[in-house]
């Protein structure tokens, strides 16, 4: 059964999106298969692996940043890369996006070592049927999205170089859900010391994480933080895969301790 914070990020989700990837979005959220994989994927990361939040609420979380970055940089007139390559729409590409999204993680089901291979082996029937779905009739389209799905996806944990804007976005969007949320539960759970723990303790010192519009370059993202011990999130997880993207170039990163000291990154 979905929890309450489920049901307000599908409606966050929904409300920001139309046409084709709003059909995709739909679909998704109502697909018994992709719930059952999501939640899994939370319960092996959490008490198996003693990790973070990788499941629905994560998952949501990364395609509503995706599409927020994604709606900021078509109104600054930056064309997705299926535009530049004249094999599809902004629609097409958020498309992808939101599949992506909603799925890169379901690896995680299997353990966290290559977990991105094992999302894409997981998933990639269901985005499969999906677009055979929607872009019923455009057997071309099909294709074309199911590789850039599986660039997004592969290319999440910036282990391997992608290029496309539409991954380099994905990729972002993963990084940015860092706040104190996802490492609650394992923080509850498990408080024996063990190498890695700086991880749970950087993230929990993440109050929130806001994608704005920028003054210099389109995207502005802010991170404040109640310790300064958050500043190895940001530096160690979101500003290696910023560094990486194909998106680097439209993004100010900034973050800040409350009442304290500021960094401004890019």
């Amino acid at each position: 059964m979905s929890s309450p914070k489920e049901h307000v990020l599908n409606k966050r989700l929904v409300s920001c999106l139309g046409g084709k990837p709003r059909q995709i979005a739909e679909m998704l959220i109502a697909d018994k298969e992709v719930s059952y994989l999501q939640d899994y994927a939370n319960t092996v990361s959490i008490k198996r692996l003693h990790y973070n939040d990788h499941g629905p609420v994560h998952m949501r979380m990364v395609a509503i940043n995706a599409c927020i970055m994604a709606d900021i940089l078509r109104k600054a007139g930056i064309p997705s890369s299926l535009e530049e390559e004249e094999c599809g729409t902004w629609e097409d590409s958020l498309s992808a996006m939101v599949l992506s999204a909603f799925l890169h993680d379901c690896g995680m089901s299997v353990g966290r070592e290559d977990h991105e291979v094992s999302s894409a082996i997981l998933t990639l029937p269901i985005a499969g049927r999906i677009l055979e779905s929607v872009y019923d009739g455009d057997p071309e389209k099909q294709i074309i999205l199911k590789s850039l799905f599986t660039e997004c996806v592969l290319g999440h944990m910036a282990t391997r170089k992608i290029h496309s804007l539409e991954a380099g976005i994905i990729l972002i969007a993963d990084g940015c859900d860092m706040q104190k949320g996802r490492a609650r539960i394992p923080m509850l759970i498990d408080t024996e010391s063990k190498p890695g723990d700086i991880h749970k303790y950087s993230a929990s010192a993440i109050e929130s994480v806001k994608i704005s519009r920028g003054k210099e370059k389109p995207i502005h993202i802010s991170v404040s933080m109640n310790e300064s011990v958050g500043f190895y999130q940001i530096e160690e997880v979101l500003l290696r895969k910023v560094n990486v993207s194909p998106a680097r170039n439209f993004i100010e990163l900034e973050a800040k301790v409350e009442g304290g000291q500021v960094k401004r990154y890019l």
